[in-house]
């Protein structure tokens, strides 16, 4: 490749270059330019390049915040045309943005019309809005006229736009900042002037402050929407120290008394970038879905302000627990996070501490002064230089006079003239010193200042002006010098800037007193169902095709019921509405269901299998009230179980939770609560076997142990199958017998198992006398 670079007869600019290097040095231009250009905020100023170039463009139309509005759509258009070459639309949304006082802790922009609200709703058109700078946009711009800062050539180099703007306040921190660069992004909440200039104001006295201190200052974010944040100081501190973290932001609310017992809750603040609309559709869907079964209602009341109202289910409702459901499962708390990622001296990006920020904010406010101060004194000398001249023309003022009447060229007359040989006129000559001989000469300055003179000017008072002005301004260049050469006269100077910014955007200023509080609040915890919900009875009812319902209050378990045609009943049993329910179905996995979920009883109720994900093959083999305390057996069709804890079985999905493993033709057949010592298992052929429980191991999921032997037979395909299959199981307390239903309410009783009493696994015998045909324990 360089052979061929050097040889003269090839043109370097049709020389191939591998593509790794290729894409790699154009990948890292485009890098580089969204980092320092578009994605990252300058540490001096807190302003990306297009909010920069919107203030200095609406600065350029004049639209200063006491006067008047023009079109977005012109302001947008000077931006995109002089400064900004990106789209239209692009930097009107930047603008709308810097105007909306819901996302914006200080407005830079002064926006009339329609700028989208905190709903979420898009601003208009930018040809119906109109805008001007904010107070606090000229605060940033100040000194811009007085070389505070460097300008650099536009995009095409036709005009020239700051490179940073002076910036009286740490703006970074005031409105904070979002972006995403490319390999890095920034994240930084928004902050209180008033105490982010008493952090300045700290860092000037004892520049060596540790970060914790800062905290006495700056306790945390002041989000313009307000609301509450949670956290402790300790997570507040780490967070600044490092420049990475997060802050846990509520909602803030008040529980409103409705008389007779009844209240509500009326959430006034919410979280900072929580779109109202789609908050409130979350908690309607968190009501429709019934995951939080105390809440009853949501309505919005906003008008200016916001009133989202809250209804419990009942007026027993605890509101903590209410409010503690809804911050867990909705946006009344969030989690902002915090990338203090930053461009140090608009060139570095970097991670910073809050230290690190306002020490860079310092740093440049020092620059900026000392170059506003040197700017005032070159005007300063040539003030001073045209006042002698003016000084001189009055002195001598018949001889000025003469020289422009009748000279050709008065200019360089008046500037040959040795003027310390003239006669002095004055009102007083004691104020004056005649000049040195050969120091009498006027400068080109002075000579033009001096022809475009005002006539009315000639008065005698304006000597004693001139006179006054000198002395003033000999005066200012005085301070000036002694604060140049004096650092700690600097930063008194800045500290004394500081403390009028304060004054002008603290508690007096409209929206300047904090507005997010801070208080310590524990991580919600989960609160059990029980808490949740109130208590009422109710008895469950579900019919052989699935549907289940639950009846108000505990009705005659004998009752008849309506059902769909063809449909009848299944189980029926009484409940109350902070119950589980455990269904467990064929497939071998038990689904939960919570009572207070269930369709009410005035219809035929839903289908199961709308509630979990029960397959159509699927058969429900029972359902009953979930007891945490105790333990179930479980059984399969061919004749394999084992036992297992009732907590065990609990699903928190809709999917359900495998417990029993079944495979080819093999399905879940029984469950049954374990209660005693023995079990008792009949087959399908009429086989009847008795062995101890504990022979049967616990387990969580698996294939379980054989209960019961069967012998194989010849299907009539010829294929060696089960000769019947478990039938059904129970268990029992060996001193008490065993009871079996027969129908119809009545019950047998066979005291003495002795008979069928063998190990697990065994074959069994004939059933005990009278026991069902259907081979079932009733």
């Amino acid at each position: 490749m360089t052979d061929l670079v050097d040889d003269p007869n090839i043109n370097p600019s049709e020389v191939a270059e591998p593509l790794r290097r290729a894409i790699g040095e154009r990948y890292l231009t485009y890098a580089l330019s969204t980092i320092m250009h578009r994605a990252l905020p300058d540490a001096r100023d807190g302003l990306k390049p297009v909010h920069r170039r919107i203030l200095f463009a609406m600065r350029e139309l004049r639209l200063s915040s006491n006067g008047g509005f023009r079109k977005s759509a012109k302001i947008s258009g000077d931006v995109m045309g002089n400064y900004h070459p990106h789209g239209d639309a692009a930097i009107y949304d930047a603008m709308a943005r810097l105007a909306q006082d819901f996302n914006v802790r200080y407005p830079l922009v002064d926006g009339q019309g329609n700028f989208g609200n905190i709903d979420g709703d898009n601003p208009a058109a930018s040809r119906y809005t109109e805008a001007r700078m904010t107070i606090v946009a000229e605060a940033l711009l100040e000194g811009l006229n007085e070389n505070a800062v460097d300008f650099r050539d536009n995009y095409d180099g036709t005009l020239t736009e700051p490179v940073v703007l002076p910036a009286q306040f740490p703006n970074l921190l005031a409105n904070g900042a979002s972006g995403i660069a490319v390999g890095m992004a920034t994240n930084i909440p928004p902050h209180n002037i008033a105490e982010l200039c008493d952090a300045c104001l700290h860092l000037i006295k004892t520049p060596d402050a540790r970060d914790d201190t800062l905290l006495n200052y700056v306790p945390g974010p002041d989000f313009p929407t307000g609301g509450i944040l949670v956290d402790n100081r300790e997570t507040i501190a780490q967070a600044y120290k490092t420049g990475r973290g997060s802050f846990r932001l509520r909602c803030r609310y008040e529980v409103e008394d409705l008389g007779r017992g009844q209240w509500q809750i009326v959430v006034t603040e919410i979280p900072y970038q929580v779109q109202k609309s789609k908050l409130i559709e979350k908690i309607a869907e968190l009501i429709q879905t019934k995951k939080i079964p105390i809440l009853g209602d949501v309505r919005d009341e906003s008008a200016d302000d916001i009133r989202l109202i809250l209804e419990p289910k009942s007026k027993n409702v605890d509101a903590e627990v209410l409010m503690g459901m809804l911050y867990r499962n909705s946006d009344l708390e969030v989690r902002f996070s915090l990338n203090m990622n930053v461009l140090i001296d608009g060139v570095t990006p970097k991670v910073c501490s809050m230290k690190e920020v306002l020490r860079a904010f310092l740093d440049f406010r020092r620059e900026v002064l000392i170059r506003r101060s040197t700017h005032r004194m070159e005007k300063i000398d040539h003030r001073l230089e045209v006042l002698e001249g003016f000084i001189v023309a009055f002195l001598n003022l018949d001889r000025v006079i003469d020289i422009i009447r009748y000279d050709d060229d008065p200019k360089a007359a008046l500037m040959r003239e040795d003027w310390s040989k003239h006669h002095v006129r004055a009102m007083n000559e004691a104020d004056y010193v005649s000049p040195a001989p050969g120091e009498g000469e006027l400068s080109e300055v002075q000579v033009d200042a001096i022809l475009n003179m005002r006539l009315r000017s000639l008065r005698r008072l304006e000597e004693l002006e001139l006179l006054r002005e000198q002395a003033e301004l000999m005066e200012e260049r005085a301070g000036l010098e002694d604060l140049l050469e004096s650092e700690a006269l600097q930063w008194d100077k800045i500290a004394e800037q500081l403390k009028e910014t304060k004054k002008q955007f603290g508690k007096d200023y409209d929206g300047g007193a904090r507005r997010t509080t801070l208080e310590e609040a524990g991580e919600v915890e989960d609160v059990p169902l029980e808490a949740m919900i109130e208590r009422e009875p109710i008895t469950v009812v579900c019919s052989k095709m699935g549907w289940i319902r639950a009846m108000t209050g505990h009705i005659d378990l004998t009752r008849e019921l309506k059902f769909k045609d063809g449909d009848g009943p299944r189980f029926i049993f009484h409940a109350e509405t902070t119950d589980k329910l455990i269904l467990f179905g064929s497939n071998g996995r038990f689904y939960t269901l919570s009572a207070a979920n269930l369709p009410g009883g005035r219809g035929m109720g839903e289908p199961v299998r709308l509630m979990v994900d029960l397959p159509n093959e699927a058969e429900i083999i029972d359902l009953f009230i979930h007891k945490s305390e105790g333990k179930l057996i479980v059984a399969s069709t061919a004749g394999n179980g084992f036992l297992v804890p009732e907590s065990d079985v609990v699903a928190q999905t809709r999917a359900g939770k495998q417990v029993l493993n079944v495979k080819d033709e093999d399905r879940a057949a029984v469950v049954r609560p374990v209660e005693g010592d023995h079990v008792a298992v009949v087959s399908q052929n009429g086989k009847f076997l008795v062995f101890p429980l504990a022979e049967l191991p616990e387990m969580g999921r698996g294939k379980g142990v054989r209960l019961q032997k069967y012998n194989m037979a010849r299907g009539k395909q010829g294929s060696l199958e089960l000769d019947g299959g478990l039938s059904d199981l129970t268990t029992f307390a060996w001193g008490d017998g065993l009871r079996w239903g027969m129908g119809g309410g009545k019950t047998r009783h066979e005291p003495d198992m002795s008979e069928w009493l063998g190990k697990r696994a065994g074959v069994g015998k004939r059933p005990p006398h009278g026991f069902p045909k259907d081979y079932k324990f009733g």
